[in-house]
């Protein structure tokens, strides 16, 4: 499988504590930070909870 490259676009701010957790369990801790992660289902289950603070990118 392929990885995934994730950065944090929206603040966790405001955000309810599952996200936040969620968020910081990706790797992610301030806006604009980026890291990669490995293509599996757990993490785009991860993604998929919190897309709305995430930006995306698949890394062949």
């Amino acid at each position: 499988m392929g990885k995934l490259k994730i950065t944090l676009k929206k603040s966790t701010i405001g955000a309810i504590p599952k996200h936040k957790k969620t968020v910081a369990a990706l790797g992610l801790h301030k806006t604009n930070s980026t890291v990669e992660q490995d293509d599996n289902p757990a993490i785009r289950g991860m993604i998929k909870q919190v897309s709305h603070l995430l930006q995306v990118e698949e890394i062949q």
